[in-house]
This record gives structure tokens, C-alpha cells and sequence, in this order.
């Protein structure tokens, strides 16, 4: 052993070849500061061995290296830009060091090997990967770009414009996808894998291989000629400029930074790498998007506990009430592997259910994403049936029917005397609450809410509602079963609206204010869409929502926070709907829906819906785009706060994944916290402030502006204050 550090260690082998291997003391490996220091004392120990021949980087994980500590981000890029040049630079510096060792290297690659650990196997001469391979540079999904050396390497490997697909897209390759594109050398199977490096290096070491002439491209600047620089990257930033927009800088600074260095040598390279790398950490879309990425995990954790801590396994599920929904959430259940029964009382809604999952599937077989035998193996898994009998043995049962807390209390009733006694029981209900739907219940304690965001298959979130008799036993049973399921549950206690409707509902309700004081609804759907990033405006929202539920849930609101949710005077959606405009599911509602000649969806401005607001509404008038952000998002941000304050919801980093997986918030600006943190909570306040004579939702809590006074952080401190 020439070096032992608790990352990683060097040993000589037979022939003269070190290996340096990455085995940390955690689950996997990854690019921390410890590491860097065990990286960089390696590199000193395999130059000052006489007897090395070569160097073969191997993982003693299931993955090679997973990348970078993006736990330590964060607080690191609170530094100045100026700062973080030479920390950036520090860490390539190693890679360069590596790179430069006078000997032949290789990478013997499995399972994952992404941002860091994929810009480590490319300061290597050669790779030779594993059928499990799965390697990238993702980066650019935490509003970064690779900063040990990818900017460089990668071009000059495989091309300027494969590298700048693989670092924009930031999307991993599969091994022989890494293979035909050039990033690896060979693909084997993983049993032979070591052994396949070994006879590669060997190859090397005794001059069958020219590792030197492989190594050369990568120390000089591209090779391209005027006009292919030209073309590749117009090209390039013609698409990126089109995909990704402005909100999302790092493919841009990317694909410039790949430019820029083109003519240069590694050294020069590798300064304009460290300057741009330094650039977007200083972004807001890099905060908010590594905010995102360490939230995710928080769920995740929670999820993983929960399928530890379960006592009840669920093999076997059911939901009741075919349609669209039960649908949705039969096929998302089992395409993830666990058999569901799909109960109604007519053979119309079963067949609209089974419609609605096999459209699912017939949409991904036509992408290429599932085949035939996988789209019959899932249909097999959901079994309908009119018969209460079928459902007698399942674990789960989730009550899908309609959004009627008669209905709903009468279903759950008459199907708990049927399931066991230790079955568990749960209500897809997006208002109805929990406590109210379990009163009648024999075993409350077994029932909780699931609430599924439509639609089912592309929504990440489910929100698990606890009610006040609901078991420990059971929520974690349920969120174990939502995570099987591929969906990211996050726990929240029963409130009216329970948490992502009810932060909404005061979104609608700013809307609903600015369109009365007439705003053109057009207007606000243009600036919340396209310069505050919501997928849809508004009124777009509330068409797709339906006009008919939006209203009724205004009532819902309403009638639980009374003082700040009283339903509006003349409220705008109230006029669509006792004018039965609906939106997209009736064609009409703030926009006429239909479709053109091509038979595409046409979405325009409604004439009708002008006209019937014009009658209750105030001349029209122009708001600046900064006070319709205001109008909308004080009251989304305030009831989020609120919603901490309370505990409905446990963390700032759940209520952010909240919105983003449940309502599509736009990542770059991080989740309604990370953008309060983000405005500063002091310039929040007083932006709140300034709209506090329209009513309680605009009127920021007590608990905030102590958060304020103090210097905290929500995503650091309990703010529970009930």
C-alpha cells in the first residue's frame, strides 16, 4: 500500500500498476473536501513510486463515483465570486495533476460515475465501462457546469458538439451510448470488467497502446477550423436559447465558456472553466436549483424511513372509482409493480379507467420507452370488477370517488366492514377533510388522506394526510406505499385544502382582486408564465383546474379561514361559473378551447369570458409586471409561511417540493421559501407591506417578521408555532 486515506487508497499490484481505489466509509463515493485531499496525497504517492508502470482507477461501491458533495454547495458559494475562482481551481487542479501523471491510466468504470466521478474517468487515458454504466455530466440541472475539467476534456474526447448535448441536457448516457460516441473505450460484462482494464493498461505499459498520443488532444486547444467553429456553435447556442430561456443560464455559460476556451490549451482551458463554474454559482438559479436537489432528498430520506419503520407491507392495493383519476392512480401503482383492483358500479367508468391507463401506456410504447410484453405485463396487474368482494384481501385501499363528503363518508363506511382489520384505508380528497370523512369510521386509525395531483402519472406529488386519530403505523405504511409507487409523498396534517390547495386558494384570490380592478386576465397569465416561470398563468390554471371546482373550493376555503379566505364579492370565477363556463373540460372558461384544422388544441382569449366580466369589473387598467408578481405571490408565500407556522406541513424544504411537484413552481426560483429567501425576508416584508390595506392575505405573521428581526432561516430553524 503506497497510500491509505478513508476515501480512497493507492496500492501496488503485480506489473507495476497502482491501484487507486474509491471506497469512502458512506454508502457511496463522491468528491468531498476530505476526498480532495486523499486525491491529492495519492497523486503525490503514485509520482514518488519508482516501481509504478501504470495507474487503474477502480470503486470498491456498486457505483464508481456518484459526484461531487453537493451538501457542501451551499454554504461555499456564499463566498464572493472572487473567492471561488481559486476554491474551483484548487479542485481541478488535482484532476490536471492526475492527468499529467507520466504513466498510462485507466478508468474501470461501474454503475454510476456522474459529474465529478465522470469528469475523473476523462483525466484518465483511457475507460473501459460495464454494462451498468450510467455517465454524465448533470450538473447543469443544479444551475452549474462541470468544474473539474468536463468543459475541457469532454470537447476535445468526443467533439464540441456531442460535449455540449451531454453538458447542456445534463442527461446520463448508458454505457454503450458512452461507448459510440467515444467517451468509452470498451463495454463489458461486470465480471470481466477488472480484467479488461488490467489487459488495456498492460497493452499500454508495454507500448501496444500509445497512451501518450491519446492523451495529447486533451492538452491542446480544439481542432476545429473557422467555419466548423462557426456552425457547431451558432448551432448550439441557437437550440440551448430555445430550450432552456433565460431563467436558466447555465447551458448558455456552458456552451460560451466551451467557446471561449476552444483556441486555448489545457491551462487556459481549464482558467475559463473556473471563472464561469465560479459565475453560475453566484446565480440565483444555482441556489434555488441545489436547494431543490438537497430538498428532494429530505423526501426521499423520509420516504425511506418510512418503509423501514412500516409494520404493514402493501402487496396489494385498490382504489375505488374507475374514471380518469382511479385510472391515473391504478396504472401508476401498477406499473411500479404492485397488483390493483379498480372498483366501481358500472361497467362505463371501469372502461374509462382502463382506457385512461392504457392510453398512458400506449403513449410510452409509441415513444419507445415500454414494449409490448412490459404494457401487457401492467395492464395484467390492474384488475376491474363491479364486486365489493374483490378487495377483500388487499393491504391498501385508496377511495377515489366523487369530490362529496356524503359519498365519501358513505363508500369508506360500507367498504371498511369488508377489508381486514388491519387494512388501511385512504381518500384521495383535494379538500374534504380527513377528520370530517373518518368521523364514522370503526378504526380511524387505519385512515388517512392520499391526495394524487392530476394527472396521476406525470404529477410527482401525493400529499399523505394525517387526521387526529390517524396511526404513526399507518402514514408510514402509505408514504412507503406512494414512494413504491415512484411519487415523492410528503406528510401534512388535515386543514382545510390540507397544504398545496390551501396556499393556492390565496393565489387565486390575488388573481381574482387584480382582475376585479381591472387587469386583463391575458395579461397577468403573460407575466406570471413568462416572467415569473409558471407553467401556466392563473386563469389558464383555474380553466384547467375547472372553473366548477375552483368555485366550489373557494366555498371549502371559505368556510375554514373565514377572515382571510372570505369568498369575494363578484368573484370572477364565480361569474364563469354560474355562466357554465367550465374551462377545458367544457371548451370554455377564461379561454375557448378547440382544435384547428391539423387537429391540434387552440387555446384563445374567450370574447364571452371579456364580456361577462366586464359587467362587476373596473375599467380596464394596466399593472406593471413587478406589482401583478406582487398581487399573485404575497399571499401564496404568506400561507406557506403560515403553514409552517402551524405544522400542517413538518420543513421549508417539504413546503417547497410541495408546490414544485404539486403545482409546477418554477424550480429556478426554488420553492416559495427559497424565493423568500432569495427577495431577503426583510425586502419581502416590505413589499408586503405595501399591499397590507387589501386584506389579511397580504398581511405577513408575527412569526415572520421575528425570522426578519432575527437573521434566520427557515430551512435551518422550527418556526412551528402551534
Amino acid at each position: 500500500m503506497i497510500f491509505q486515506g478513508n476515501s480512497l487508497s493507492a496500492q501496488l499490484l503485480d506489473d507495476g500498476i497502482v491501484e487507486l481505489k474509491y471506497d469512502a466509509q458512506g454508502s457511496v463515493n463522491k468528491f468531498d473536501q476530505a476526498t480532495f485531499e486523499d486525491f491529492r496525497a495519492a497523486v503525490d504517492a503514485i509520482n514518488n513510486c519508482a516501481d509504478a508502470k501504470g495507474v487503474m482507477v477502480t470503486s470498491g461501491k456498486p457505483a464508481f463515483i456518484v459526484g461531487a458533495d453537493i451538501t457542501e454547495f451551499l454554504e461555499t458559494f456564499k463566498q464572493p465570486e472572487d473567492q471561488l475562482v481559486p476554491w474551483v481551481k484548487a479542485a481541478s487542479d488535482v484532476f490536471d495533476s492526475f492527468e499529467d501523471i507520466q504513466l498510462p491510466t485507466i478508468a474501470a468504470i461501474n454503475g454510476f460515475a456522474l459529474g465529478g466521478g465522470c469528469e475523473m474517468t476523462l483525466a484518465c487515458d483511457y475507460r473501459v465501462g460495464d454494462t451498468t454504466v450510467s455517465i454524465g455530466l448533470p450538473e447543469v440541472k443544479l444551475g452549474l457546469m462541470p468544474g473539474f475539467g468536463g468543459t475541457v476534456r469532454l470537447p476535445r474526447l468526443i467533439g464540441a458538439d456531442n460535449a455540449v448535448e451531454w453538458m447542456s441536457t445534463g442527461k446520463a448516457h448508458k454505457a454503450e451510448q458512452a461507448l459510440a460516441v467515444g467517451v468509452l473505450d470498451a463495454v463489458v460484462k461486470p465480471e470481466v470488467l477488472r480484467d479488461a482494464a488490467l489487459n488495456m493498461l498492460k497493452a499500454a505499459i508495454d507500448g501496444k497502446l500509445d497512451w501518450r498520443a491519446k492523451r495529447q488532444p486533451k492538452l491542446e486547444p480544439l481542432r476545429l477550423s473557422k467555419i466548423e467553429h462557426m456552425m457547431t456553435f451558432n448551432t448550439c447556442k441557437g437550440m440551448i436559447a430555445a430550450k432552456a430561456g433565460k431563467h436558466y443560464p447555465a447551458p448558455m455559460v456552458t456552451v460560451n465558456t466551451i467557446e471561449a476556451a476552444a483556441g486555448l490549451d489545457r491551462a487556459g482551458a481549464m482558467a475559463m472553466e473556473n471563472a464561469g463554474f465560479a459565475k453560475l454559482a453566484k446565480t440565483e438559479a444555482a441556489t434555488a436549483q441545489i436547494g431543490i436537489f438537497m430538498a428532494d432528498q429530505v423526501i426521499k430520506g423520509k420516504a425511506k424511513k418510512a418503509g423501514k419503520q412500516a409494520k404493514k407491507a402493501v402487496n396489494k392495493a385498490a382504489v375505488l372509482g374507475a374514471g380518469i383519476m382511479g385510472g391515473g392512480i391504478a396504472y401508476q401503482s401498477a406499473y411500479k409493480g404492485t397488483p390493483i383492483i379498480m372498483k366501481d358500479i358500472n361497467d362505463q367508468a371501469l372502461d374509462l379507467g382502463l382506457t385512461t391507463a392504457s392510453g398512458i401506456l400506449t403513449k410510452q410504447v409509441e415513444r419507445g420507452r415500454m414494449d409490448a410484453k412490459k404494457m401487457a405485463k401492467v395492464l395484467n396487474n390492474i384488475t376491474p370488477s363491479l364486486s365489493y368482494d374483490s378487495v377483500k384481501d388487499v393491504d391498501v385501499i385508496v377511495e377515489a370517488v366523487v369530490e362529496n363528503p356524503k359519498v365519501k363518508t358513505a363508500v369508506l363506511a360500507e367498504v371498511e366492514d369488508i377489508v381486514a382489520d388491519d387494512a388501511i384505508v385512504t381518500s384521495n380528497t383535494s379538500t374534504i377533510s380527513i377528520d370530517l370523512l373518518a368521523k364514522d369510521l370503526k378504526r380511524p386509525e387505519n385512515f388517512c388522506g392520499m391526495h394524487f395531483f392530476n394527472p396521476v402519472h406525470k404529477m410527482p406529488l401525493v400529499e399523505v394526510i394525517r387526521g387526529k386519530d390517524t396511526s404513526d403505523e399507518t402514514v408510514a405504511a402509505v408514504v412507503a406505499y406512494a414512494a413504491k409507487m415512484g411519487k415523492s409523498p410528503i406528510v401534512v396534517n388535515d386543514c382545510p385544502g390540507f397544504y398545496v390547495n390551501r396556499v393556492l386558494f390565496p393565489y387565486f384570490a390575488g388573481f381574482s382582486h387584480l382582475v376585479l380592478e381591472g387587469a386583463d386576465f391575458t395579461a397577468v397569465d403573460k407575466v406570471m408564465e413568462k416572467q415569473f416561470g409558471w407553467p401556466m398563468g392563473p386563469a389558464y390554471l383555474l380553466d384547467v383546474v375547472g372553473i366548477d371546482t375552483a368555485d366550489h373550493c373557494t366555498g371549502v376555503m371559505s368556510a375554514g379561514f373565514p377572515t382571510r379566505m372570505a369568498k369575494l364579492e363578484n368573484d370572477p370565477v364565480s361569474t364563469l361559473y354560474s355562466n357554465e363556463r367550465y374551462g377545458q373540460k367544457n371548451g370554455k372558461g377564461f379561454y375557448d378551447y378547440g382544435t384547428d384544422k391539423r387537429g391540434k388544441p387552440t387555446k384563445v382569449p374567450a370574447e364571452t369570458a371579456f364580456e361577462l366580466l366586464a359587467a362587476s369589473c373596473s375599467d380596464k387598467k394596466d399593472f406593471a409586471a413587478d406589482e401583478i408578481i406582487a398581487r399573485l405571490m404575497i399571499p401564496l408565500v404568506n400561507e406557506v409561511v403560515r403553514c409552517l407556522e402551524e405544522g400542517v406541513v413538518a420543513s421549508a424544504a417539504e413546503a417547497d417540493m410541495g408546490l414544485l411537484y404539486g403545482l409546477g413552481f418554477p424550480p429556478f426560483r426554488g420553492g416559495p421559501i427559497r424565493y423568500l429567501e432569495t427577495l431577503g425576508l426583510d425586502n419581502f416584508i416590505a413589499m408586503a407591506d405595501k399591499y397590507a390595506h387589501l386584506g389579511e392575505i397580504y398581511q405577513v405573521t408575527d412569526g415572520l417578521r421575528e425570522m426578519a428581526k432575527s437573521g434566520q432561516s427557515y430551512f435551518s430553524t422550527d418556526v412551528k408555532k402551534a
